[in-house]
């Protein structure tokens, strides 16, 4: 059994590094927290002059930058004039060169979302009439490079590095006292400050770029990271390091003077003041999180931010004393095994633990959806629903762990009772068999004495060698000693792993340790994260503006809105033909293909195809060109008549997703 301990705690890091590997690099640019609701000129607008300048509104305020909105002119020249501003609640703009030529626009933007996210894309518009364009936006989002990547992963450790301290050290004090005193306790404990102490200072080294460029070599610019300690984020982050400063004294005193006060008055008041320190800087940290991310923003932030601190110290508790329990039963020392009242106590504090995660889980699941089918329609609540999923499983393997800690409880007493027995007894034994056998020790017996005992005798040693016995016999004696020592251990520690209900409760524990890892994996990825709401209300907004513009302008433009979904990953989307000005003979048409949020993205490929059943004609297919993300135009569109034709988009999104959609429409 004892064998087998060093190969399950590194299959249960293995399964920590690849829950986060995989879940991190699955989050992709989906991280965005704020959504472009609308903007001026619109997406794909045509408009008649230049206008002064561009605006956009999001869902909710951003932070700029100098560089936040620029604008490209066809060659890719910028023709924004000065920084961007705010307007009006969520709306902001940048002023525009005057004397614009004809052509087509790029906007890109890229702004810090009030939950600390970063948010960028671009869209175009045309003044006169479209043309093709140079400009290259894709790839805009920062946060899915090698940056983006790391600064993923440095959320992660930083999550876990408090669950494993702030937890660790609440198990001990309020579990098993005892445990201060045990290495391995203490290196869990100790390893978890030190993992999110090096998870923030990379947090703060990686932020300027991650909200900016994204470039590696931007990372140590000293520049950018003046600027981060001017902001929300940055101040959390600095706030939280010296949390830990304090967080290191508190583990010190731990593992320390607690550890070695004998007197229970003295002991019992230390307990309390390291319970209320360590209460204090517990949420302080938990506090630094909830201050720049989700929680912080929204709807009732006042009430979101305590709930979201109390949600944190929640999962530090069970989570974190999970693992130092697990810890405790494969690695503490055979003279002082974690026991039966140390998990029971456990026991009830996890349970205290998930009646808080619940009431407060469910406060936040509602703040952060809205409505029911925000679980299904978008990934914030399909993550949810696998976290949900994930805690109960959790709390099933609990079950089965209180099981066992209630047989360990009534077997401890009667196995301590036969060991001591059988050791007493093997005491006498070995002394009376030692007492008759001394006065016999022949020189063949002391060999195979020295044999037993795993010692080596010399060759030219011997009976006959006077002036070196005593030194060897010395020699010898602490030999056997160190065996006699070590061989006692041994059997203790077999007799321990041989109990059957220890041995269930360390693999359910280790079971319930496997799914947290995979839990904190989900919540990480979670919180980066468009929220459900926010999601489901840019959805909406786009909807709004897309039904309240008419069809069929006074110019006799034609715009059709077809969403499509192709089944296959990032399949689904919104195309938007325009064609101009849609009637017969010669049309100009454009095609968008955007998210559901309203970014625009590239395919691979879109088709379309014009019908007119009533007289048999068609199908007439058109290919247009890309000219610019998410734009393709063409030229020379004939429409031969006038009637109900059919337009169907094909829309192939990778090598094998594609999808038709269909709308009718008056041309003519």
């Amino acid at each position: 059994m004892t064998q087998t301990i060093a190969p399950r705690v590194r299959a249960l890091v293995l399964l920590l590094l690849a829950a986060a590997c995989a879940l991190l690099a699955g989050a992709g640019p989906a991280s965005a927290h704020a959504a472009v609701t609308g903007s001026d000129p619109a997406q794909g607008a045509v408009v008649d002059k230049a206008p002064a300048r561009i605006s956009l509104t999001f869902s909710e305020q951003v932070a700029l930058s100098d560089d936040s909105l620029r604008v490209l002119d066809p060659e890719g020249k910028r023709v924004d004039a000065g920084k961007p501003s705010g307007v009006s609640g969520t709306t902001y703009a940048v002023r525009l060169h005057s004397g614009l030529p004809d052509g087509t626009y790029t906007v890109a933007y890229q702004v810090v979302s009030a939950d600390s996210h970063p948010v960028a894309g671009a869209y175009t518009f045309s003044i006169g009439a479209p043309s093709k364009t140079s400009v290259s936006v894709s790839g805009q989002s920062t946060d899915d490079g090698v940056v983006g990547w790391l600064y993923g992963f440095g959320r992660y450790v930083s999550y876990a590095g408090f669950i494993v301290m702030a937890g660790g050290a609440a198990f001990v004090l309020a579990c098993w006292p005892r445990g201060s005193g045990v290495r391995p306790v203490q290196r869990f404990v100790v390893s978890g400050w030190l993992a999110l102490t090096a998870a923030t200072l990379a947090l703060l080294l990686l932020r300027g770029s991650f909200t900016g460029s994204g470039k590696v070599a931007d990372v140590f610019d000293l520049s950018l990271l003046g600027q981060v300690l001017q902001t929300k984020t940055g101040a959390a982050l600095v706030s939280r390091l010296l949390l830990l400063a304090a967080a290191a004294l508190f583990i010190a005193v731990l593992f320390g003077t607690y550890d070695k006060r004998d007197d229970p008055q003295e002991k019992r008041d230390l307990t309390f003041g390291l319970a209320i320190g360590g209460i204090v800087v517990a949420a302080g940290l938990a506090a630094s999180w909830a201050m720049s991310e989700h929680a912080s923003v929204g709807l009732q932030a006042g009430i979101a931010m305590p709930v979201d601190v109390l949600h944190l110290l929640a999962v530090a508790a069970w989570l974190g004393g999970l693992g130092a329990l697990l810890v405790a039963l494969y690695r503490a020392p055979a003279d002082a095994p974690v026991d039966a009242s140390a998990v029971r106590r456990f026991s009830g504090v996890a349970f205290g633990s998930v009646l808080a995660l619940i009431a407060t889980g469910t406060y936040q699941s509602w703040r952060q959806l809205g409505s029911w089918s925000a679980f299904t329609d978008t990934r914030y609540g399909q993550l949810l629903l696998a976290k949900i999923a994930l805690v109960a499983v959790l709390v099933g393997v609990a079950w089965i762990s209180r099981r066992w800690t209630g047989r360990l409880a009534e077997t401890v007493p009667a196995a301590a009772e036969r060991e001591k027995a059988r050791v007493g007894a093997g005491a006498d034994a070995s002394g009376d068999a030692a007492g008759h056998a001394e006065p016999e020790v022949t020189g063949d017996d002391q060999s195979g004495t020295d044999r037993e005992a795993g010692t080596d005798v010399d060759a030219g040693s011997g009976s006959g060698d006077q002036p070196d016995s005593e030194p060897a016999d010395t020699e010898r004696a602490a030999q056997l000693a160190r065996q006699r020592a070590a061989r006692d251990a041994a059997r203790e520690k077999r007799l321990r792993d041989a109990d059957p209900n220890r041995f269930g409760l360390r693999r359910s524990v280790l079971a319930e340790a496997g799914i947290a890892v995979v839990l904190l994996a989900v919540t990480t990825v979670l919180t980066q994260t468009e929220p459900g709401r926010t999601e489901q209300e840019a959805k909406a907004a786009t909807s709004s503006a897309a039904s309240t513009s008419p069809d069929t302008g006074a110019s006799g433009a034609l715009t059709l809105n077809m969403p499509f979904d192709t089944g296959g990953q990032d399949g689904k989307g919104i195309v938007t033909v325009d064609l101009d000005p849609a009637r017969v003979g010669d049309n100009e048409m454009h095609v968008y293909v955007e998210r559901p949020n309203g970014q625009t993205f590239d395919i691979p490929e879109v088709k379309v195809d014009f019908t007119l059943k009533a007289k048999d004609i068609g199908p007439l297919p058109v290919v247009p060109d890309h000219i610019a993300t998410g734009h393709w135009s063409a030229n020379g569109v004939q429409i031969p008549m006038a009637g109900d034709w059919k337009v169907d988009v094909t829309v192939r999104t990778s090598d094998i997703d594609e999808v038709t959609v269909s709308k009718n429409a008056q041309i003519g």
